[in-house]
């Protein structure tokens, strides 16, 4: 079909509808495995700097919104015929994400925890550098996601050298 100067282009709102499903889809993912999660990081031993257990919903719900406005913006700028790798790396760390949440929380195995959150940076990193050659801006969306999981990731070290008999 042709557009003309009288048919407007196609709304955005379902394609954001979708990525911000997608992302919330991976929480939720996780969020099953985390169901005690509040009562068995009370019975963590965890460093001084470590957030306290409430601070994580919050902080999750904004970073999740920007990986759905990331993948978005990208999508918005190239769609599925003119390349999947993005959008692959996109699923792969989603995927990776949701897993730790179970390897942490659900089945308590804190080295590999620790191991794939190393792996979790380095497909987030992957789709920043993908993101960014389409929609700079998008990859820099996925920037405090980054930084958040660096972080995550110093504190699994953490929490899991302190806690042998639990993890």
């Amino acid at each position: 079909m042709t557009r003309t100067l009288f048919t407007s282009p196609p709304s955005p709102w379902p394609s954001l509808a979708f990525w911000l499903l997608l992302s919330f889809a991976a929480a939720a993912i996780g969020a099953v495995a985390s169901a005690n999660a509040p009562d068995f990081y009370g019975q963590l031993n965890r460093p001084a700097w470590a957030p306290p257990a409430w601070l994580f919903g919050p902080v999750w719900t904004v970073l999740y919104v920007l990986i759905a406005l990331s993948a978005w913006m990208v999508w918005r700028e190239r769609r599925l015929e003119q390349g999947f790798a993005p959008y692959a790396l996109f699923g792969a760390q989603l995927a990776a994400n949701a897993l730790w949440t179970w390897l942490f929380f659900a089945w308590r195995q804190g080295q590999w925890a620790f191991v794939e959150i190393l792996v979790l940076i380095a497909l987030i990193i992957a789709t920043m550098i993908q993101f960014r050659r389409i929609r700079p801006l998008a990859a820099w969306l996925l920037a405090p996601y980054l930084a958040w999981v660096c972080f995550a990731t110093a504190l699994t070290f953490s929490v899991w050298q302190r806690n042998p008999g639990l993890l």
